[in-house]
């Protein structure tokens, strides 16, 4: 099988370039090792004068990546218009942030188009379409309008949220139903899972047997893959990686006290406030931490022209400032805050410095930040977890000590516990994370996806003419609109 990946992001895997997402740091070694072809933008616009898509290809280890530029009419109401101030939000429950207009949505279906079409030159006998996350939700649905009858699945990476929220997204019936064209939609956990269901069955009411959802695409089928990381090369980054000269100097910098570590997009579904409040309310509390533990907060900024990611730009640095204020000395800082990115080597290398590990998001569809903090560590003389209920990786770091995020009390008690917990007992929580990132590794996500995709394919008509009897009449066809647009 010959494999396209498609995602809005491509990484080019550079030693020491920073990692802007977990979707991109999570596919280079699956695009690295099976041969696939990445296909993403290429971080440049082109003017409306060249119809047509044209990628410019690289190699990446054994696979290849495809640099397309978006369409520069359509490019900014697609990324920071609807896919991010109107999908983003709503995915992480934020629906109070929701703000997009029309034409930001006729925008994100003109690059899904776009996308569809680059994609033609790929279609050969035998390839398969493994489309990631909420940038491309109707990507599957143009596809099939060209006429592709390939294996076409879809990954979510972020949450889905519950059937409510997902009715505050503008055109929310016409993505579901475009989603629905996808083979196989694939998501992070079994919650994610169940509230796209309880929406199909609620507001479009269609058959749904054994998790597959029959519609007038045909038969969709819902899986549950919780993405994991390679958490043996990743230890081996860490231990070597202790010898950088970033990673060195922060080591002779603690003079003894213990470092906690946050590292995080600058984005409001991380919960960045909370997490400093909790420190503020931990030193306050314990006044016997203060100089004895510090806090490393890497908070890397993105999407600075929405309104919201600026307004929490400032509201972080000023509540850093006051907490360092509060319980600063003119030797000692409270908390090291950081707006840049850094290499995942270097990461991994801060994570194994730090005795504690915070990775408290309001949302979070899984966190790899949760996983490669424990692959990190030391086996001798390992860090603590601290993760919060809604990240999806708490469902498998389930001996992390586990905090309910908006609970600021809590919080600081679990990091002064973390602080302070016994060899035996870290030990003992490390080797079963350690057990359980081994058992679900970044292999085992990719080859369970793809194993799904093919069976997907497999004998529907056996399964879906007996279900097709009580769908709903095919929905009607999208309007095309004056001058040129293509949804009403």
């Amino acid at each position: 099988m010959n494999l396209v990946v498609v995602s809005n992001r491509v990484s080019r895997g550079k030693a020491n370039e920073p990692m802007t997402g977990g979707l991109a740091a999570a596919l280079l070694p699956v695009v690295e090792n099976s041969g696939a072809i990445w296909v993403g933008s290429s971080g440049r616009v082109r003017d409306g004068a060249v119809k047509e898509p044209f990628a410019e290809i690289e190699p990446l280890g054994e696979g290849a990546l495809a640099l397309l530029d978006l369409p520069a009419a359509h490019y900014g109401g697609y990324y920071e218009g609807f896919a991010n101030s109107a999908l983003w939000p709503a995915l992480h429950s934020r629906s109070d942030l929701i703000r997009v207009s029309h034409g930001d949505y006729v925008s994100y279906r003109e690059v899904n188009a776009f996308m569809a079409r680059a994609l033609l030159r790929f279609n050969r006998p035998g390839t398969a379409f493994w489309i990631q996350d909420y940038h491309f939700l109707a990507l599957g649905a143009e596809l099939r309008d060209l006429g592709v009858t390939a294996p076409v699945g879809f990954f979510l990476h972020t949450p889905w949220p519950e059937r409510g929220v997902v009715e505050s997204v503008p055109r929310h019936r016409e993505l579901i139903e475009a989603m629905l064209a996808y083979d196989l939609i694939g998501f992070q956990t079994e919650g994610d899972r169940e509230n796209f269901l309880a929406y199909v069955r609620s507001d479009l009411g269609l058959p749904i047997h054994d998790h597959m959802v029959v519609s007038n695409h045909g038969r969709t089928r819902l899986g549950v893959f919780p993405i994991g990381i390679d958490a043996e090369k990743f230890a081996q980054g860490a231990a070597k990686a202790v010898t950088h000269p970033d990673v060195s100097r922060l080591r002779r910098s603690l003079n003894g006290e213990k470092l906690a570590i946050g590292v995080d997009r600058l984005d409001y579904s991380k919960g960045l406030l909370n997490r400093i409040n909790a420190f503020d309310q931990m030193w306050t509390a314990h006044p016997s931490l203060v100089r004895a533990v510090s806090l490393l907060q890497i908070a890397t900024p993105s999407r600075g022209s929405i309104e919201a990611y600026g307004n929490l730009q400032n509201e972080v640095a000023r509540l850093v400032s006051d907490v360092n204020g509060r319980h600063g000395e003119a030797d000692w800082t409270p908390i090291r805050y950081l707006n840049k990115g850094y290499g995942q080597g270097v990461l991994a290398g801060l994570y194994r410095t730090a005795q504690v590990g915070v990775v408290t998001p309001l949302h979070d569809g899984m966190n790899l930040v949760a996983k490669e903090y424990v692959a990190a560590q030391n086996p001798a003389d390992p860090g603590v977890l601290v993760l919060s209920k809604f990240a999806g990786a708490a469902n498998e770091l389930d001996t992390a000590l586990v905090v309910n995020p908006h609970d600021i009390e809590g919080m600081a008690r679990a990091i002064a516990m973390a602080v302070s917990m016994p060899l035996s007992e870290r030990r003992m929580r490390y080797e079963a994370m350690m057990d359980r990132l081994r058992r679900h590794s970044i292999q085992q996500w990719f080859a369970d996806f793809i194993e799904a995709l093919q069976d997907s394919q497999t004998d529907k008509a056996a399964i879906i003419e007996p279900l097709l009897a009580g769908a709903p009449a095919p929905w009607p066809p999208r309007r095309a609109l004056h001058g040129g647009a293509r949804y009403h």
